[in-house]
């Protein structure tokens, strides 16, 4: 733990000593080397999908553990491909952003059907394809907050994918039809034996409420990810929770004192065991997202953020900007990191 404890510095004792009161993690189903026999087993996943979650499991430096270290670089289109790959303009090609997720030991790599297509025989034997069904492309002008389908989970089957990625922007206009739409496309993935990824994300004007941000509160994303394993996602990734109370500063929806007052505390952690909390107790695993670059401090905020998810009882990160905006061979280290927070017996679930 020794090099943890160095990255987080002062705030180590923040993060690696808290005791979670809330939620008794005696009740959650923690990511373990059995996680595919003790928790899916049970579920009507058929064959074929309890084998693409067995692959993405056993893959890269933190195969057999039951956690993930995903490398997701759909960038180019949800955020422009100039704004995501002007500091290191190498990652334009395709092949340097599955020879990141393997030189950097991940358990897979998710992106678009163009980035995987253009090198999936070369690649797609290798590491675990996640094919990113639908993307907000910022080009349209005035820009929306709506997630269209880029190609169809046959394409993403035929590409040899372990698994396929959707997002639905719960609380936009069109999140209904998002909804219905990833159902669908969910329930034809695990029909061809594919694992299903949900991007759980919320975007809405009104979510922003007297200059405080509600987009990342626990109580709302929590409610998200809900949504999202009940259109039987495997796996929801998710923002770390910045605040909470959203329901109630919105003015919105039904929650219940006992949300804020026993479930929740302002600590970073007991906000994310929420989150865990609404995938099933953890059935449903839950990932949390890198979040963008912000050069120097990169390093401690990975560490940070997978401290926060392994402690809640997550199930490991996706982190794509902070490893993909610098050199190769710092992506790489930096990636690694992150992966020994999940290797370190010393980290545990508070």
């Amino acid at each position: 733990m020794s090099k943890t404890i160095e990255i987080l510095g002062e705030k180590a004792e923040y993060y690696l000593s808290h005791v979670c009161r809330t939620i008794d993690k005696k009740l959650l189903y923690l990511p373990a080397p059995d996680t595919v026999d003790r928790v899916w087993m049970e579920s009507d996943r058929n064959i074929r999908t309890l084998g693409s979650l067995q692959w993405i499991l056993s893959h890269g430096r933190l195969a057999g553990t039951g956690y993930v270290s995903i490398l997701p670089v759909d960038q180019g289109i949800e955020h422009a491909a100039g704004a995501s790959f002007a500091p290191n303009p190498a990652y334009f090609d395709p092949e340097n952003i599955v020879k990141l997720a393997v030189e950097g030991g991940c358990n897979a790599v998710a992106s678009t059907f163009g980035v995987l297509g253009a090198v999936a025989r070369k690649y797609a034997h290798r590491i675990p394809f996640i094919v990113k069904l639908n993307h907000n492309e910022l080009l349209s002008y005035p820009n929306s907050y709506d997630q269209v389908m880029f190609g169809t989970v046959r394409d993403a089957w035929n590409m040899g994918a372990a698994a396929v990625g959707a997002t639905i922007y719960f609380g936009s206009e069109e999140s209904r039809r998002q909804l219905v739409e990833i159902a669908e496309a969910f329930d034809y993935a695990h029909e061809l034996g594919m694992a299903t990824i949900l991007w759980c994300y919320l975007r809405n004007g009104s979510f922003r409420k007297d200059g405080v941000d509600y987009h990342a509160s626990a109580d709302l994303t929590g409610q998200a990810n809900h949504l999202g394993v009940t259109i039987k996602a495997d796996i929801v990734k998710q923002k770390l929770p910045e605040n909470n109370g959203g329901f109630r500063a919105i003015g919105f929806g039904k929650t219940r004192d006992e949300v804020y007052t026993k479930l929740t505390t302002d600590h970073p952690i007991d906000l994310c065991r929420y989150q865990v909390a609404n995938g099933y107790m953890g059935r449903v695993g839950l990932i949390n997202s890198g979040g963008e670059s912000h050069g120097a401090s990169d390093l401690q905020e990975a560490v940070m953020t997978a401290v926060v998810n392994k402690r809640a009882g997550g199930m490991g990160l996706i982190s794509g900007r902070k490893a993909f905006q610098r050199p190769m061979d710092e992506g790489i280290a930096l990636l690694n990191a992150i992966q020994d927070v999940y290797l370190d017996p010393e980290v545990t679930i508070a």
